[in-house]
């Protein structure tokens, strides 16, 4: 770790010390998505499944998004709906998604699992390609949810691509009448050059988790609309390769230099913003380098930046009862902003 990543770790990043053997970053970054953390809360704590209503909520310009909510038991009064957004290719069954959700939701919040455009099984619901500036209907489903739960105050908890999402909710909701009072991105993808960058230079494992994904994304995409065209979309050496071909051909923004910059944040973007701000990231990120955050720290609306040495992407896993420190930082959060 660099000399100015150890000068901006925080007392909260830094009591992160996870089991000497679950260190590495690709173990912590695995551990993220193929955990067997799901399945333990299914097995003890069914309640999240049990009274979770499928909707679909109304982005707007006749766009549907897929949700999930569980609202705490009838004559409990919730402190707050939590609106949970999984990474590129994830859904609301993302295992360190899920996990958050039933921490959240056995500390006494509604939960809402919002399926990002084209994730979760929902290819067939809109006929335009997602692309990761779509921010303005996941706000308006945002909006449309509380119609279904009208638990106050407002919270949003992104990961990865969905920590950018949840960190742009924080920004752009207001304009919206959409006011979280507090928004939180775990190791969020504020730099998607830099992000793909990273995973196309990276680790093979990664590379090829990430083009297998996509591979199949782009196959169900044409099962649910076999007009689209798609031709180009599986073919090229590196994802960035794909993404600027994606850019050009399937994004209003022609090009892959604006297609990155309508989503890419800044410190001082961040630090501006209109609602409240938390980051939790790892140093050791093999996805998101950490030199992305060069320049924050908890300061203006930014009330939190937690950058641990360990945890790689989206893990934050402490020992071997999967027990999670990013999900008993975030009840704090949650706790101081209520």
């Amino acid at each position: 770790m660099s000399d100015g990543a150890r000068a901006t770790m925080t007392a909260a990043g830094d009591s992160f010390r996870p089991h000497w053997a679950l260190r590495h970053a690709q173990i912590q970054s695995i551990l993220a998505t193929k955990s067997p953390r799901r399945r333990r809360w299914l097995r003890r704590d069914d309640r999240l499944e049990a009274c979770a209503q499928a909707l679909l909520l109304d982005g707007s310009d006749g766009v549907r998004l897929a949700a999930y909510l569980s609202k705490q038991a009838e004559g409990v009064a919730p402190r707050g709906l939590a609106v949970l957004i999984h990474g590129w290719e994830g859904s609301h069954e993302s295992s360190y998604l899920y996990s958050m959700a039933c921490t959240v939701y056995a500390a006494g919040y509604d939960v809402l699992r919002l399926n990002l455009r084209d994730h979760g099984a929902t290819h067939h619901l809109n006929r335009e390609f997602f692309h990761s500036a779509r921010i303005d209907e996941v706000v308006h489903a945002i909006a449309d949810a509380r119609r279904h739960s009208e638990a106050a105050p407002l919270y949003v908890i992104g990961f990865s691509l969905g920590g950018n999402f949840a960190l742009r909710v924080g920004l752009y909701g207001p304009a919206l009448d959409v006011r979280p009072r507090l928004a939180i991105g775990i190791s969020p993808a504020i730099n998607p050059r830099a992000t793909m960058q990273a995973i196309d230079d990276g680790p093979t494992l990664f590379r090829w988790y990430f083009t297998g994904k996509w591979r199949k994304t782009v196959l169900a995409k044409k099962a649910a609309w076999p007009d689209l065209d798609t031709e180009a979309l599986l073919d090229g050496s590196s994802l960035m390769a794909i993404t600027a071909r994606f850019a050009e051909r399937h994004t209003e923004y022609g090009a892959l230099d604006p297609y990155f910059a309508a989503y890419t944040l800044g410190a001082e973007q961040l630090q501006a913003s209109p609602s409240p701000l938390a980051i939790l990231t790892a140093a050791d990120d093999p996805v998101i380098p950490v030199a992305d955050f060069a320049g924050l720290r908890a300061q203006g609306a930014l009330h939190a930046f937690d950058l641990t040495r360990h945890g790689g992407h989206c893990g934050f896993i402490e020992d071997f009862a999967l027990r999670s420190w990013a999900e008993r930082r975030v009840l704090e959060l949650l706790a101081a902003h209520r």
